[in-house]
């Protein structure tokens, strides 16, 4: 008796429960970038017009800076989970395949971080 599935045994690609993982935690950030997104787009509005003294003060508000964190953080890896999912399913040969996705990953993770980064400057600067 095997205890492997009978997707497992004629495909070897491991276990069919993997999918559902991911497509949870892409609609997971996919609901949680919803009130980010409004929260980010309405207080860069509200604060289009002022001086960068006056953003930068903003910036370091805990609040503020805790939100763009989030915001960045969750739309980089929303952003990963779609990508792979394109790359997975539109890209055919297995090498490209394998340099299409760490190149994106390592992009995306130097975006994000760089993001961050950034944020943080402008908060703790002042």
């Amino acid at each position: 008796m095997s205890l492997l599935t009978p997707f497992k045994r004629a495909s070897g690609l491991g276990t069919t429960s993997d999918g559902v993982k991911h497509w949870w935690m892409q609609r997971v950030t996919a609901v949680a970038l919803v009130p980010l997104t409004l929260w980010v787009v309405f207080a860069v509005a509200a604060h289009s017009g002022d001086d960068y003294a006056t953003v930068a003060a903003w910036f370091a508000q805990p609040f503020t800076t805790t939100m763009l964190t989030l915001f960045v953080f969750t739309t980089f890896l929303h952003a990963i989970q779609g990508l792979t999912v394109i790359i997975e399913d539109y890209i055919h040969h297995e090498g490209y395949k394998i340099a299409a996705m760490i190149g994106m990953k390592l992009v995306l993770v130097l975006l994000g971080t760089s993001s961050v980064l950034s944020i943080l400057r402008v908060a703790f600067a002042g």
